[in-house]
């Protein structure tokens, strides 16, 4: 008994370091970076992936100095407001929104704690900034505005024969509509028309394809979430009725997409995650001006070209970064 009453004090005092050493692990996070998405497809988890490595070649580590958190709206934008407002709550030194939806809740709910959009085409339209400057808010970020008149000459490169562009698009993202309305401008440059299916949900995408046959010879996916998601019920539509798709985010190549010109999305996180490792730094995010990439890539899928009814050119192919077999 005198032995199990020593044995117990001694372990006593060891818990009481052990405690302390306990806590200090949890709250050794020097800085705190909390990242939300609308939804998980290839495209946005490539930019997360890149604003973490960025963080970590910057000597922000998560579980030494940094404490990184992520959460998907798994597509629901109530779902990105409750993730908003928790954020908002836990006061973390930067916030990352990724895509349009996430970042308008997020700058919806704060106005103090730093923003750093990312993967949203047009900022200014989805009020997120008031230009391209800088903010004078605590909101700055990264877009992923997509050269639209390249796209169109990619179309009619792959099919030169083409009249009407069918476009896939959610009515209710701000950017998706902002995209469609420019669109409808580059192809009328193009002597193109323009023939729209709407889809509010992911559900609706594969009918919204479907609405586009005997009406188009091409389909165009632009960089909108509801749409990438739901990207293979547009390749089986586009299969059986011998429409080609081209896109504008490069990860839908590999999905059944013909070609794609468009950004590297991992690299577009590492751009991002240099405004936010500036932030962390001291700078205020109201001082820099939202960015844009620069850098785009060809990429084709021979298979998919001849299963959707068209050849992709030996120059075309040549000039491809990235020819998918």
């Amino acid at each position: 008994m005198k032995d199990y009453f020593a044995r117990s004090a001694l372990y006593a005092c060891l818990a009481i370091p052990l405690a302390t050493l306990g806590a200090g692990m949890v709250h050794a996070a020097d800085k705190t970076v909390a990242v939300t998405a609308i939804v998980e497809h290839p495209a946005l988890d490539a930019v997360r992936d890149g604003v973490k490595e960025e963080l970590k070649a910057s000597g922000y580590e998560a579980g030494k100095n940094l404490k990184f958190e992520y959460q998907s709206a798994q597509g629901n934008t109530g779902t990105a407001a409750q993730i908003a407002r928790k954020y908002a709550g836990d006061r973390p030194d930067v916030i990352v929104a990724i895509a349009t939806p996430s970042a308008q809740a997020v700058v919806a709910t704060t106005k103090t704690i730093p923003v750093v959009y990312s993967a949203v085409t047009d900022p200014v339209a989805a009020k997120l900034v008031g230009g391209w400057g800088p903010s004078g808010t605590n909101v700055t970020g990264v877009s992923d505005q997509s050269p639209l008149d390249k796209h169109i000459a990619l179309i009619k490169q792959i099919v030169p024969k083409a009249a009407r562009i069918g476009v896939i698009y959610s009515p209710g993202e701000a950017n998706s509509v902002a995209i469609v309305e420019a669109l409808r401008k580059a192809a009328a440059a193009a002597d193109l028309k323009l023939v729209e299916g709407a889809a509010a949900r992911t559900v609706d995408v594969p009918s919204a394809a479907q609405s586009l046959v005997g009406k188009v010879d091409a389909i165009y996916t632009p960089t909108d979430n509801n749409v990438m998601s739901a990207f293979e019920g547009i390749v089986r539509v586009a299969q059986q009725a011998k429409i080609p798709v081209i896109a504008a985010d490069t990860g839908a190549v590999k999905r059944g997409a013909v070609a794609a010109l468009g950004l590297n999305y991992h690299d577009l996180g590492r751009q991002t995650g240099k405004i936010a490792v500036r932030i962390l730094k001291g700078e205020a995010p109201g001082n820099i001006a939202s960015e844009m990439s620069s850098k785009f890539e060809l990429h084709v899928n021979p298979d998919a070209a001849q299963k959707q009814g068209v050849a992709l050119s030996d120059a075309l192919l040549k000039s491809a970064a990235v020819v998918v077999k």
